[in-house]
């Protein structure tokens, strides 16, 4: 099961490739025809190898914008990465038409070559339910936890067009974790017609307790990993325990098992 998970994460990865380039790159040009009425000759060797040197030199100054950010912190300003990159601004602006394309782009890079592996990495396994549940639940955290200043970057400049790439990423991984609870669910002949919105629903709510997490430092990351893991395998848990399906469900009591009865007298 393992490889056919991890073939679906290669296919999804494959359909939302996060590769790192500007508008105009990406669109292709109409070819015009000359006065005589015949059709302009086909881009030379020299703009092909200029628009790839832009691509390429797009990726080099992302790559460095997230470096610098690592060291001057989330707070850098336009100014302190381009110093530290060791270039003027005015070439960052050669690149990118503003903040938001820059943020954009290290959201971008940041998914790609740091979150997405990590997460594949924990889900493409044969493990139990429990303890896919609790590596992926680990191992996002944890990156998270080891770039922070990167992470604050990402959804503290986050405004508009750059929610776009933040909200790519969260559709991915909310629909792998789908796919896996779908299959799971219907290898055990349960209704998995719920999937989605669970997917959804876990992959959210560890998102934002990370992110208030990660602000704040208020308790360990091994703590945070008990508290989300307890609450993330207690939902599929219940979930499965009345085969994903909602009339078991609201036909079930509904008691919190937690709850004492009340205490003798003199007890």
């Amino acid at each position: 099961m393992a490889a056919a998970y991890a073939d679906r994460v290669r296919a999804a990865k494959s359909t939302t490739e996060l590769t790192i380039v500007s508008a105009d790159a990406a669109e292709p040009k109409p070819r015009v025809r000359e006065k005589t009425g015949r059709e302009a000759p086909k881009t030379d060797g020299r703009k092909r190898r200029w628009e790839e040197h832009k691509i390429a030199r797009r990726e080099e100054l992302v790559d460095g914008t997230l470096e610098a950010i690592r060291r001057r912190g989330s707070n850098a300003g336009m100014d302190e990465i381009a110093a530290e990159i060791g270039v003027s601004k005015t070439v960052l602006y050669r690149y990118f038409a503003d903040k938001s394309d820059l943020t954009r782009a290290v959201t971008m890079r940041y998914v790609e070559v740091v979150l997405a592996p990590k997460i594949y990495g924990a889900i493409s396994t044969d493990d139990d339910e429990y303890t896919l549940v609790r590596s992926t639940i680990t191992a996002y955290v944890h990156t998270v936890d080891a770039d922070p200043e990167v992470y604050r970057y990402i959804m503290g400049n986050g405004s508009g067009a750059d929610q776009t790439a933040i909200a790519e990423s969260e559709q991915l991984f909310a629909g792998i974790v789908a796919t896996i609870i779908g299959e799971r669910a219907r290898s055990r002949g349960m209704d998995s017609g719920g999937a989605v919105p669970w997917g959804y629903a876990i992959v959210g709510a560890i998102q934002l307790a990370t992110h208030w997490w990660i602000t704040n430092k208020s308790m360990s990351a091994d703590d945070l990993i008990d508290y989300l893991t307890m609450m993330t395998w207690s939902a599929i848990d219940g979930l499965f325990a009345v085969g994903g399906s909602p009339a078991k469900f609201r036909a079930a009591s509904h008691t919190l098992r937690g709850d004492l009865p009340p205490a003798a007298d003199g007890g």
